[in-house]
C-alpha cells in the first residue's frame, strides 16, 4: 500500500476544496482525498484534526465508507457511526467510536468514467443529512472533481504549455477526437479535452494516442454507473 500524504493543512491550493462543503451544508467537517495518477494516495485536504483522522483511519485500516464510496461509486451514508448496519466494517467501526465523529457521509469524487477521490463530511452528533444538505453535497461533489482534475493536470501534464497547447490543437485528429468525447460525456469542448488528457496522464500516453484510442473505438468516456471503466483514473 503507498503511502498516504496526510495533512490537515494542504495551504490555499487545498484547503479551498473543503470549504464550500462547511459553508453550504451543515457538516462539522470535511476531507478530500485524491486517489489515482501515478501519485499516491494523498489527502488534499482536511478542515480540521479530526476529519484528517477520519480519513487516516480509513486508510490505514483498510475498510470504511470511503473504500464504499469508491467501490460503488455511490454515496455512502452513515448517520450514526455507533450503529454502523448494514455495512461490515468492524476494525473501522470500533476504532472510530475512540474520535469525537458520531455520523459519516462520503461523495465518490468522479468525472464521467473517472473516479479521482472522495470528500469525506462528519458531523459531531449523530444524524442523517437533510435532503437538501445531500443534493448540494451531490453537486458539490461533482464541481470538485473537476477542481481537483484540472490541479493534478496543471502540475503534472505536458500539454500545459502554451506552445504546445497551440500545435496540439492544430492536429486535425485530436479535433476530431474531441468532438466524439465531447458527445459521449456531455461536456463542453475544454473540459472533453481535459478528460482525454486525465486519461493520457494516468496510463503514461500521449494525447496524441489517447486521441487515436478514442478515434478507432477503444475508448469511451461515456458516464457508467457502477464500477469504473477502463477510462478511469487508476
Amino acid at each position: 500500500m503507498a503511502d498516504q500524504q496526510v495533512s490537515a493543512k494542504a495551504g490555499p491550493a487545498g484547503t479551498d476544496l473543503c470549504t464550500p462543503f462547511l459553508t453550504e451544508l451543515q457538516i462539522t467537517g470535511a476531507a478530500v482525498s485524491m486517489f489515482g495518477g501515478s501519485a499516491a494516495e494523498t489527502l488534499v485536504c482536511a478542515s480540521n484534526p479530526l476529519a484528517a483522522r477520519i480519513d487516516e483511519l480509513q486508510f490505514d485500516l483498510g475498510e470504511g465508507p470511503r473504500w464504499e464510496a469508491r467501490r460503488t461509486r455511490l454515496p455512502v451514508l452513515v448517520p450514526d457511526l455507533h450503529d454502523a448496519l448494514p455495512y461490515s466494517w468492524p476494525v473501522f467501526s470500533k476504532a472510530v467510536q475512540d474520535t469525537e465523529a458520531a455520523s459519516l457521509f462520503v461523495f465518490p469524487l468522479m468525472v464521467g468514467a473517472m473516479d479521482l477521490g472522495v470528500v469525506e463530511l462528519h458531523n459531531t452528533k449523530p444524524g442523517n443529512l437533510s435532503h437538501a444538505d445531500h443534493t448540494a453535497a451531490g453537486v458539490l461533489a461533482g464541481k470538485t472533481a473537476w477542481q481537483l482534475l484540472r490541479r493534478v493536470l496543471s502540475v503534472n501534464s505536458p500539454d500545459t504549455d502554451p506552445a504546445m497547447e497551440t500545435a496540439l490543437m492544430s492536429r486535425r485528429e485530436i479535433h476530431q477526437a474531441t468532438g466524439m468525447v465531447l458527445a459521449q460525456a456531455g461536456v463542453g469542448a475544454a473540459d472533453a479535452l481535459l478528460l482525454m488528457r486525465a486519461h493520457a496522464f494516468a496510463n503514461s500516453l500521449t494525447l496524441r494516442e489517447t486521441a487515436d484510442e478514442v478515434l478507432f473505438g477503444r475508448l469511451n468516456f461515456a458516464h457508467r454507473n457502477g464500477p469504473r471503466g477502463d477510462s478511469g483514473l487508476k
